[in-house]
């Protein structure tokens, strides 16, 4: 059983998405909490009773992103899912850049949720097929703020291939599978690819390879 922290300002799609997991026997809503400071202070008072959050962008007084740095700087690792619509494509990629696991869409079907939970519960991060090209294309115009500047290191037609399919939302597994290779052999190229970009995790190594035009 997965246990969930739920954050958003709306208390009908708070309502709406425990209806939703109380029909699933694999996740369980532990809290809920309005904004990012009441869920703060939640995780500071309950640490390591959520597995993972589920949280929205836009909330009053803390929002989404401003929660992510304060838990950075808080040095709690619960991985977060954002929560977004169409029309939040820049906050949305400050809130990736930030520290998300990835992202769901307010209206996303009870399937889905819970295979996204499960993902970032894995230790996967949660990107939608390409990030949307919308989104990609929202991209271009942002400032990057990533730790590292340089051209990274020329990667091999094969590293691309993997970028590719990890922007495709593909985990570890289906890498391999897609590939012909072995699992543990993935896991190693794609620690190696992090390395390159000079980035965390899969979703910022993503990002900053379609700044940088590896991938479109």
């Amino acid at each position: 059983m997965i246990n969930l922290l739920l954050v958003d300002d709306q208390q009908l799609l708070r309502q709406g998405i425990a209806s939703l997991l109380g029909l699933s026997d694999k996740v369980k809503l532990v809290a809920q909490a309005n904004d990012g400071e009441q869920a703060l202070s939640w995780l500071q008072e309950h640490p390591h009773q959520a597995d993972v959050i589920l949280m929205d962008i836009r909330m009053p007084r803390m929002d989404g992103i401003q929660a992510l740095n304060a838990m950075s700087e808080q040095g709690i690792s619960t991985p977060v899912i954002i929560l977004t619509t169409f029309d939040d494509h820049e906050l949305l990629l400050k809130a990736l850049k930030a520290g998300a696991k990835g992202y769901l869409l307010k209206d996303v079907s009870l399937e889905n949720l819970i295979a996204g939970i499960e993902t970032v519960h894995r230790g996967e991060t949660l990107i939608q097929p390409a990030i949307t090209s919308t989104l990609m294309d929202s991209l271009k115009g942002l400032k990057s703020d990533f730790e590292h500047y340089q051209q990274p290191e020329a990667l091999s037609d094969k590293e691309r291939e993997i970028l590719r399919l990890m922007a495709a939302g593909c985990s570890n597994k289906e890498i391999a599978q897609s590939l012909f290779k072995s699992e543990g052999t993935v896991k190693n190229q794609v620690s190696n690819l992090l390395a390159k970009l000079g980035v965390r995790d899969r979703t910022r190594a993503v990002l900053r390879a379609i700044e940088l035009g590896l991938i479109s």
